[in-house]
């Protein structure tokens, strides 16, 4: 069951019998529409109509598209990826899609170089429609979505992701997790948007497979009042929950000694932290800040990944905690892995991401070279495995460079170059 909050109450609330019901639906119109295997960019306000848009186009056999709702200073990049996906149909509620016709109307909305694209308000399908739904054909390797990567230091790219790479990656993530098992079963509240690979697999497909209740609330909630969230925690009991490195140094630094007083998160057994590099201050102080409410530290969960892999690539062990080690700074700048004893000034320290989940596989490569690296020493993290995406969108140089890496010496691939660097200690 998903529900989601709205000034810290439940404002709706999404059974899977209703979004089963209404999914069909809205893959009825689709398929009505004649929009099989074509793109269908998802642009909902937050709340729990974008889960319904989301199947919908799976049931229907379309490529879900997700993108955040249109704004003025949001308008850049919605209709980048509506260009470069060629998408046939914009998915949104009644609502959103009248306030953007009123943008365009207002001259605010439109763009020179993008035709317009019809809009679809999926909370007015009628129910009834759920009884002609029809099971498109879909094999394992059919393409479920176009997940579009930040774009933050270039145009952004559309990741080609299976329904095989949802399911493995979901799968392993829950394995992972240790999700969804008796007596202690889990609830989640995650803040995160549901258009992000975090927010999306991670707080809506891991508990739909699981089976765990997931309780949603809008990033602007958190983001104006990061107690909201801790607060959503300790109200619904949840014991999963998490975010970037930033969310912890939020709550730090914002959240007053009084309202600490009213949260009780020992029922937090899972704080996966990840999507950005980890800071093991920022989660030595958060620990400490929120000691006295029952936070226990061995609940952090570390861990890597990125939208080419679907989401998720390593990360810790459960009810361990984060494995923090120091290391010569100096050494790291040569790509040289020392450790140092303790907390030295002179040391750089790191967060371990844990090990692979699932079947990924993960190589330390010399980008120059493209062999492994001996250990002991920094490289580009290159991964292999069933979550690994099929490709950027219409961009073959891009997806030949970037998913197609071979070994120079044995010939191993494909491998993904992830881009980043990372090395292996045991």
């Amino acid at each position: 069951m998903f529900s989601f909050l709205l000034d810290g109450q439940v404002e709706s609330v999404l059974t899977h019998s209703q979004l089963d019901q209404r999914a069909r639906a809205v893959a009825t119109r689709l398929q009505d529409m004649d929009l099989v295997s074509q793109r269908v960019l998802l642009a909902y306000p937050d709340g729990l109509d974008f889960i319904v848009g989301f199947f919908g186009c799976l049931y229907a056999g379309c490529v879900a598209v997700p993108t955040c709702l249109p704004h003025c200073r949001t308008l850049d990049r919605f209709h980048a990826i509506a260009a470069d996906a060629r998408a046939r149909l914009v998915l949104s509620t009644a609502t959103a899609a009248a306030r953007h016709l009123a943008m365009i109307e207002q001259g605010r909305g439109r763009s020179e170089s993008t035709p317009p694209i019809p809009w679809l308000a999926s909370d007015e399908i009628p129910s009834a429609l759920a009884e002609r739904w029809a099971m498109p054909e879909i094999t394992a390797e059919t393409l479920a979505m176009l997940q579009y990567t930040s774009g933050s230091t270039s145009q952004p790219k559309g990741v080609m992701v299976s329904h095989s790479n949802l399911v493995h990656n979901t799968r392993a993530i829950v394995e992972a997790f240790g999700m969804g098992q008796k007596p202690a079963k889990d609830t989640g509240v995650l803040w995160l948007p549901t258009y992000h690979d975090m927010g999306l697999v991670g707080g809506v497909l891991v508990p739909m497979l699981s089976g765990v209740a997931s309780v949603l609330m809008a990033p602007a909630a958190f983001l104006q009042k990061p107690v909201a969230w801790l607060e959503a925690i300790s109200k619904h009991r949840a014991t999963i929950s998490g975010g970037p490195n930033f969310a912890y140094d939020l709550c730090v630094r914002r959240i007053t000694d009084e309202q600490r007083a009213t949260l009780d998160l020992s029922c937090w057994r899972l704080a996966f932290v990840g999507a950005e590099p980890i800071q093991p201050e920022t989660l030595e102080r958060f620990a400490a800040e929120f000691a006295p409410c029952g936070f226990n530290p061995a609940a952090f969960y570390p861990c890597y990944g990125l939208a080419e892999a679907t989401l998720m690539v390593s990360g810790a062990v459960r009810g361990s905690g984060p494995t923090v080690r120091a290391f010569d700074d100096a050494a790291l700048t040569k790509n040289l892995v020392a450790s140092v004893a303790g907390k030295s000034s002179e040391g750089r320290r790191l967060v371990s991401c844990g090990a692979p989940v699932g079947d990924s596989r993960v190589e330390i490569v010399d980008a120059q070279t493209r062999t492994k690296v001996v250990s002991g020493r920094v490289g580009e993290i290159w991964v292999a495995g069933s979550s690994v995406g099929q490709g950027y969108w219409e961009a073959d140089e891009q997806t030949h460079r970037a998913f197609n890496a071979q070994l120079s010496d044995t010939g191993e691939g494909p491998l993904l170059r992830t881009g980043d660097l990372g090395f292996v200690f045991e």
